[in-house]
């Protein structure tokens, strides 16, 4: 297996780590939703739940699926949607301290490592098969 490979799936186990992490989150969530009154907050806290959870998912079944085997739109995907999970974390959660930083830059690092070795695989990707062929992959 050259390093390219090595590289993508590095970051694929990354995007599931990520995923595992916010099954874990969105369980506390619902969790902390069950212990408040019906109402408004309540739902909102199980809504976010579900989200979570949709996005952890998401996350997985791309990185098995598509960035295991270094593939350009499963780059892009995950890249955007665990951005989309995590930035809003980083700036509403993270930022104001809320949560501490550790162990709440566990979620971002996954995702940072993740993207990196992705976006590394890819670009070796095209290097080679410029190489090879003469046209970019």
């Amino acid at each position: 297996m050259d390093n390219t490979a090595v590289t993508a799936k590095i970051g694929a186990v990354s995007y599931v780590l990520w995923g595992l992490l916010h099954y874990t989150a969105a369980y506390n969530i619902y969790d902390l939703a069950q212990s408040l009154p019906p109402a408004m907050a309540q739902g909102r806290l199980s809504q976010l739940s579900f989200y979570l959870a949709a996005l952890a998912t998401t996350a997985i079944v791309l990185a098995i699926m598509l960035n295991w085997r270094n593939d350009r739109l499963g780059f892009w995907l995950n890249a955007i949607i665990v951005g989309v999970g995590d930035i809003p974390f980083i700036l509403f959660i993270l930022v104001p301290g809320y949560m501490p930083w550790w162990p709440g830059i566990l979620g971002p690092g996954f995702w940072m490592v993740g993207l990196a070795c992705t976006a590394i695989a890819r670009s070796r990707r095209s290097e080679s098969r410029v190489g090879s062929l003469g046209q970019p992959g």
